[in-house]
């Protein structure tokens, strides 16, 4: 490769030539760079994060594709990290050719098989201690035997389990639990962290088994069952630390809802209100201002506990009021924000700055948003603890809880590719929903930011402990009167007197003189 000296030198940031071929990099949301030139042996890398659609010219997968087509003898590979049943490219991909598997030979038995999640057993309590189960005989392999059962000179190999439906179509899968960087019980930790939530079993599913993530989440959440598993707890309760604010605004009102978040993401609702008036108008803000800086009881902090950070909807026909606003308070983490639809994080990397207002506007994947609050609805009621719960107070009423389950999931088609919305009926009321969307992203803000909700509870443990302590060694030092009966006077005893004796003084005597 000739040295990066001039323009010409054949040696630039996307393209890398050498002796008998060059090596051309772009990114997929280019159309022009997809179509530049004719190409015999094609990388597709994370073909799951590609666009359904690059500058309004299709799909960039089938783009790149017919630049091989001048070539009898290409190779087209395509790789990536599965991402949703639904929508996966690289999931159908897989399934139309021969599905192979990477087969290990047991120490025991000898009998080829692929390591899978099903077969990794561990004691109760302790997941460091991960092995290997033969499904055949039961043998367990340890950790340290990795490496010798992977080895083709053992008779590990490619084991096809399908017949193709193309001919020369391989399809090949592989797990993190071939990995020889991360362990088995490591991999074990890390399930037993997520099993409980939604959030945090997807990235599992996809990234550390290679599997495509089956949502659950659309199934029709009854809003009589949410209703029922109200609760009766202090606003704020102990356990939230950091409290978070979605605001929706419409014609005629703002809507708000105050959530509390305590370790792992378990929530509590603390609060909704609706501040009615002219979004248009100072009054409305000035109401909303005054809110935000309440604060609640909370034994862990001496003059209560405010809202840390806000969301407010920027998409409305209000955005200009709602940009006014947020320009002086970003300071005191209140974003303005924008809902996007489709496959896209929470939270955004960044924000954008091409708006009217010139405020920091962060992008939020509502979609995204809404599959974990509602799959946490499942894990709800006075005996959901730990990660992703979601706790209702006995004051909302079924009207908030008709809101919140307003929308649905449904699977439309874009230029033939599968797409997964949240819709709703055009007379339902969703003003809840997206309080609570934007409530959460708000916290994906924080955290984005540095905050870490495990380490804030641990502190207020902490804090909450040595007060605890403190009251106790004060109650120790002082006296308590158990029973106390007043005296009468004449019972008291009177101090004694000295008697006094009258001395003459010898200048007022008759001979002083």
């Amino acid at each position: 490769i000739a040295p990066a000296r001039a323009r010409d030198s054949g040696n630039t940031m996307f393209s890398k030539e050498f002796d008998g071929g060059a090596l051309m990099l772009t990114g997929a949301n280019s159309a022009a760079g997809l179509r530049s030139m004719p190409i015999r042996y094609l990388i597709l890398d994370e073909v799951d994060g590609y666009p359904l659609s690059v500058d309004n010219e299709g799909d960039p997968v089938m783009i790149a594709e017919k630049r091989t087509s001048t070539f009898v003898q290409r190779k087209i590979f395509k790789l990536s990290t599965p991402t949703h049943r639904d929508t996966s490219r690289i999931a159908k991909d897989f399934v139309l050719g021969d599905q192979r598997y990477y087969n290990v030979p047991c120490d025991e038995c000898g009998t080829l098989q692929p390591i899978v999640w099903s077969q990794i057993k561990w004691p109760k309590g302790a997941p460091e201690k991960a092995v290997f189960v033969c499904a055949h005989c039961g043998h367990e392999h340890a950790e340290h035997r990795k490496t010798d059962l992977m080895c083709e000179e053992r008779g590990a190999c490619w084991v096809p389990t399908s017949e193709t439906s193309r001919p020369n179509l391989r399809s090949y899968h592989i797990s993190a639990l071939y990995s020889p960087w991360l362990t088995w019980g490591e991999c074990a930790r890390e399930f037993l962290n997520a099993k409980d939530d939604p959030a945090l079993l997807q990235p599992f599913v996809n990234t550390v088994l290679g599997e495509p993530w089956e949502d659950r989440t659309g199934e029709v959440v009854d809003p009589d069952s949410l209703y029922a598993k109200r609760e009766d707890y202090p606003l704020a309760p102990e356990q939230a630390v950091v409290l978070t604010a979605g605001i929706d605004v419409q014609n005629d009102r703002l809507e708000l809802e105050v959530v509390g978040w305590g370790r792992s993401e378990e929530s509590w609702h603390i609060d909704y209100q609706v501040i009615l008036g002219d979004p248009s108008s100072f009054e409305v803000w000035d109401q909303l201002d005054e809110y935000l800086a309440k604060r609640w009881p909370h034994p862990g902090y001496k003059e209560g506990i405010r809202i840390t950070a806000a969301c407010i909807d920027t998409g409305g026909g209000h955005t200009q009021a709602v940009y006014n606003y947020v320009r002086p308070r970003e300071g005191r983490r209140i974003w303005g924000i924008k809902g996007q639809a489709g496959w896209r994080a929470v939270w955004p990397r960044r924000p954008s700055k091409n708006n009217k207002g010139q405020i920091n506007l962060y992008i939020v994947g509502v979609d995204a948003a809404k599959d974990i609050i509602t799959a946490r609805f499942k894990k709800s009621g006075p005996e959901a603890t730990g990660a992703g719960a979601t706790h209702f107070h006995k004051s909302l009423d079924q009207e908030y809880f008709d809101q919140l389950t307003a929308e649905r999931k449904v699977i439309k088609y874009f230029k033939g590719f599968k797409r997964i919305e949240w819709q709703k009926s055009e007379k339902a009321r969703n003003e809840a929903l997206d309080c609570r969307v934007y409530a959460y992203a708000a916290l994906q803000g924080l955290i984005s930011a540095g905050i870490n909700l495990n380490r804030e509870v641990d502190i207020l443990e902490e804090r909450l402990e040595k007060l605890k302590i403190a009251e106790s060694s004060l109650e120790e030092k002082t006296p308590r009167i158990s029973s106390f009966t007043f005296p009468r006077r004449s019972q008291i005893a009177q101090p004694q007197r000295k008697q006094s004796r009258t001395v003459m003084n010898p200048y007022m005597q008759g001979d002083w003189r």
